[in-house]
């Protein structure tokens, strides 16, 4: 059984490819097609959730069919990586976090396997989204690597694909949530359906909304996320590594 690595903002290049796979699902087409490659000696597929180029905004990614490919191709442990902002004033950009709960504030999203006629519904448990051996073996790789990594977070999923304004972060921060970012929902929540291990590693690529007197700058986002890649890299590695080959 293979590992699904679905790849965000300054994720396409982390590695190489070494063959393409043409699929299709009931629910249209992936956002790319997924990519083979080799990880820590295994084998796993490469998704680039945006498309490749770099094109789809969050709200508009067919987050039902990337993870029915990665379903289809044996992927049974799924590890997002994810450029998220700063609500938490100590999450300093670059910072690593392993992510352990998420509020949905999205909307209009296809969200669920349970919505066709022919489609069982289930109600999926859901109250540990992120709670796996997964999330498990990054945090362990990390603390391995000698890598900081911050341990938990409640990630706030907007519907971007604009950011949020400061009252917004500031409400978000009310709820509890320390990270923002606008792809873990539905994301987390079909891999939940389909029974696969979720795990999300999110890079702080900026200070949300208000939480710092600056304004935030798209190219500055980019190069805390190019400089933070080979980290990121290396926490994959050492994480699938630590994955039991019967996953």
């Amino acid at each position: 059984m293979s590992i699904g690595i679905i790849g965000g903002t300054g994720a396409l290049a982390l590695f190489e490819p070494l063959e393409t796979a043409a699929l299709t699902t009931p629910f249209g087409p992936p956002s790319a097609r997924p990519v083979r490659i080799e990880i820590a000696g295994r084998a796993a597929w490469f998704l680039a959730r945006h498309g490749n180029p770099h094109r789809i905004p969050p709200h508009r990614v067919n987050y039902r069919a990337n993870l029915h490919v990665l379903r289809t191709l044996g992927c049974r442990v799924v590890i997002a990586v994810s450029a998220v902002g700063g609500i938490d004033p100590g999450l300093a950009p670059g910072t690593l976090v392993a992510i352990d709960q998420v509020v949905d504030y999205t909307w209009g999203r296809d969200h669920t396997y349970s919505d066709g006629p022919s489609a069982p519904l289930r109600h999926v448990e859901f109250a540990r989204p992120f709670d796996g051996q997964a999330r498990r073996a990054l945090i362990e790789a990390a603390s391995e690597l000698g890598e900081p990594l911050v341990a938990e977070g409640c990630y706030a999923a907007t519907q971007g694909p604009r950011l949020e304004s400061a009252a917004e972060i500031r409400r978000l921060a009310r709820d509890g949530c320390t990270v923002v970012g606008m792809t873990a929902m539905p994301e987390a929540g079909l891999a939940r359906e389909l029974g696969m291990d979720y795990a999300n590693l999110c890079v702080v690529a900026n200070p949300a909304a208000g939480v710092s007197d600056r304004p935030i700058s798209e190219d500055e986002i980019h190069r805390e996320l190019a400089a933070a890649m080979d980290r990121v890299r290396g926490v994959l590695a050492a994480g699938v590594d630590r994955l039991p080959h019967g996953h």
